[in-house]
This record gives structure tokens, sequence and C-alpha cells, in this order.
């Protein structure tokens, strides 16, 4: 409402209007269990997460329907895929929208990227006993019990002032390599959220400046590596944190060969005149896809040979545990391939003992056995919404890179979604919609709850 009293675009009415809606359907929730008091634990806390996603994005798609009057699927879509940070969109013509419906879009993703249930867990104490019930639900990749502070509290609260100053000094960059402060602002949330939302229908690509583009990779990269390492670093006032860690850097080597293959690609096959130019745009995209963000200086779905498909797939491993960033994540595909090596060398040396390590930890089976299995859950659920995809009507390479879009919280695809999804129908929204919320709650926190074992008592 501010912005738009700022701007006076108009908007004012539908977002009051939206915002009594919302703050109404919250008091009539709340009021019959006002009284309540009962200590929580794993099984409620996976029940909390994901209702709290999924109705703060059905609630969150009522100023989509008040103010740019999108239909209810459409406004559903582009709220969770603001809150999951995937940055696909629905919406045709940015540069024409309200300058308040695009700062609410941008907003969107910087609260889904931290996750709204830690910012909760970070200004209400009051969650205390229960919050590691809902830290462990919501926080992305494997190692889900490393916290950076003794209490909870205090380290969603670490977290929450590492996001913030990421973010102001991302809005400062932008800001100082010439966007206005509005587009500064904006792009600075859906840049350390990983969420790739822009201002304007040719992304990051309309701004045309090789300062803007090394801002936004500095950022991507930022929001794309674990908020613990951050941390480390910032008390060390050392950048050797980010070497140290196994994961960290795996994920740089893996985006420095990634974008040295792309970028000879490029130039063999003459999509671009001068090596740099094709050195600069396969840095920037690599690093967009790979965490995730989905903005874009070049529409990739249009390079030659097998990039465009090379690119959906680099989607898959996404950025590190701990991070903004979408994917299966960085830890889990090195953990993998870890114990497919270590499997060959059993089969030559039978007999012989040798523990999974992940830099200097020694991992337990059970990490082991829960990265096997989300992995075959994670191949058995995108198959089956590939699979529903074309079942609703989408090609074969459209199904395949919405569902992965969706589900890698990427953004961009191939096909009929390179750039929206404001051609398909409204079934594929809906699968899109769905496989967001599995991809940001990384499948096993909404499977548990559909079991019947998790039900009874």
């Amino acid at each position: 409402m501010l912005v738009s009293l700022i701007y006076d675009d108009g908007e004012l009415i539908h977002f009051a209007l939206s915002f009594a809606l919302i703050h109404v359907t919250g008091l009539v929730l709340w009021l019959p269990a006002r009284g309540a008091s009962a200590e929580f634990h794993r099984r409620e806390g996976f029940i909390i997460v994901t209702l709290f996603w999924v109705v703060m994005s059905v609630l969150s798609a009522i100023p989509f329907m008040v103010g740019p009057h999108l239909s209810f699927v459409d406004a559903l879509f582009e709220a969770v895929s603001g809150f999951t940070t995937t940055g696909a969109t629905v919406i045709v013509g940015l540069d024409t929208l309200p300058p308040s419906v695009l700062y609410y879009r941008g907003q969107l993703q910087w609260l889904g990227g931290m996750g709204l249930v830690v910012l909760a867990v970070a200004v209400m104490p009051m969650l205390g006993i229960g919050g590691m019930q809902l830290y462990k639900a919501e926080a992305p990749g494997p190692m889900k019990e490393e916290k950076i502070k003794p209490r909870l509290a205090e380290t969603a609260r670490s977290l929450w002032v590492l996001y913030v100053g990421l973010t102001v000094a991302c809005a400062l960059g932008y800001w100082l390599t010439g966007m206005s402060p509005f587009d500064a602002i904006v792009h600075s949330y859906t840049t350390v959220s990983t969420g790739g939302f822009s201002t304007h229908d040719a992304s990051l690509g309309y701004f045309n400046s090789f300062a803007i583009d090394l801002i936004a990779i500095l950022f991507m990269l930022a929001g794309g590596i674990n908020f613990s390492l951050h941390y480390r670093a910032v008390l060390g006032l050392s950048l050797r944190p980010y070497w140290r860690d196994t994961e960290s850097r795996t994920f740089l080597i893996f985006i420095v060969t990634a974008v040295l293959v792309i970028a000879m690609t490029l130039w063999w096959f003459g999509e671009y005149a001068h090596l740099f130019e094709a050195i600069v745009n396969s840095v920037f995209e690599v690093v967009s896809v790979i965490t995730s963000t989905g903005f874009g200086t070049a529409d990739f779905s249009n390079w030659p040979s097998f990039l465009p498909v090379s690119l959906i797939f680099i989607s898959f491993i996404g950025g590190c545990g701990g991070s903004t960033a979408g994917g299966i994540k960085v830890s889990r595909i090195l953990l993998m391939l870890k114990q497919g090596a270590q499997e060959i060398g059993y089969l030559i040396h039978p007999r012989s003992v040798r523990p999974l390590r992940i830099g200097a930890h020694v991992l337990s089976p059970r990490i082991s056995q829960a990265i096997w299995g989300f992995f075959s859950v994670y191949v058995l659920v995108f198959s089956l919404f590939t699979l529903l995809m074309m079942a609703a009507g989408l090609d074969q390479v459209t199904a395949f890179s919405a569902v992965a879009t969706c589900m890698n919280n990427l953004g961009p695809g191939l096909g009929d979604v390179a750039l929206t999804f404001a051609s398909v129908g409204s079934g594929a929204k809906l699968l899109g919609t769905v496989a967001m919320l599995l991809g940001r709650l990384e499948i096993f926190t909404v499977l548990v709850i559909l079991t019947p074992a998790f039900w009874r008592d």
C-alpha cells in the first residue's frame, strides 16, 4: 500500500481490500484456537510447515486476483512461484504493471527465500520448545541438525541478519551501477532469495549492463551457498571457509567447469563473435540456473546443440544445503557420487572397510540411506508429474522442462514455457503449483503427511 501511495498507481484500494480480506481470514482461523496451549513435536511440525506454505500461498494470491484480475489458478501459480522462489510467471507485460504489484511480487520471493517459518521462529520466541520441529521440516539440504547457534531462535535471527545485510548490499550495488532505486530494491529481493522475478519482461537483459550482471552473479552465488558459511566468513573476516567446505568448493569447481564447456561450445558454433562475450553470458546463465534464480541476459532455450538441455540438467544439482537455492543440492549429488565410487571399490576389494566421508566428517549409514531415499522418490515424483503434464496437453520437451523448472524452483524452461507459463492450460498450471511446493519443501515434508501411518496415534 505504501508503494502504491508513493507512485499513485491506482492500486491502493486493491491492496487495502486484499489486506482486509487476508486479516479477516486470519482472525477467523485464530479465534477458535486462541486459548489452546500444547507442546508439539515432529509430527505437528510437518503439518504446520506444509499447511503454513499452502495457506499463505492461497492468501497471497488474493492481491493478484483483486489487482491485476488474474484468475484463481493464475493468481495461485504466481503466488506459489513467488513464495517458493521459483520465478516462473503467468504474467506478460511486466513493464506496464503498476509499481506496487511489481514490488509485491519481489517481496513474496524475499520472504520465501529464507523461509517464512524460520522468520516466525526468529521473531516469535513463543515457538521456542517446538521450533526445532519446524526448522527440521523446512530447512533445505540433507543435514538438518546443523545449527550456527545453540538455540534455534538465535540461529534464525543470525540467518536473518545475514539475509537482510546481503539484500541491502545487493540493492546498493544495483543502484550504484545504474538501476533506479525502485528496480534496485525489487531486484535485490529476488537476487538474494534466488527467486528471479524481475520488473521487466527482458529480465536483467533489459539493463544491458556488464556491471549490473556482475553484481547479480556475485549475489546469486551468495544466495546459493550455505548461509552458515557466510556466518563463519563474517565472524572470521576471511574467505577461507568457502574453500575449506567440501560442498562449497565442489559447487564452485562445478560452476567453473560448466562455464568453460558452455562458453567454448557457444564460441565454436558462432553464437557470439568474441570468446569474452561467450564467457560472460555463460557465467551469468550457469550461475543463474544452478542457483535456481532464473534471471536471464540471453534466452538459453535458443542456444545451439546440447546447451539448452544441459542447463536444465544443471538445475537438478541446485545450490548448497542451507541456501536459498532449489534443486537436489550439491551435498546430495556429491555423496551419491562418493557412494557410487565406494561401491566400485568394494567390487575390487570386497573385504575393505571404507567409511563414507564428506570433508573431515564420517557420515552415518542413516544419512546415506536418507539421501538415496530422497533421490529415488524425487525421480518417481518427477516422472509421474512429467506424464501428467503430457496428459494435460504439453509436448514432451515442454512437459519435461516444466516439471524440472517447477520442482527445482528454477523459473525458465524450454518449449512453450521458455519464458512464461501463460500459454499452458489450467491443469498444467495446477500441476506446476504442486510441483513447486514439493520442490521447496523437498518432497518428504509433504508426502509424509499423506501416509496413513502418520495419522495413527
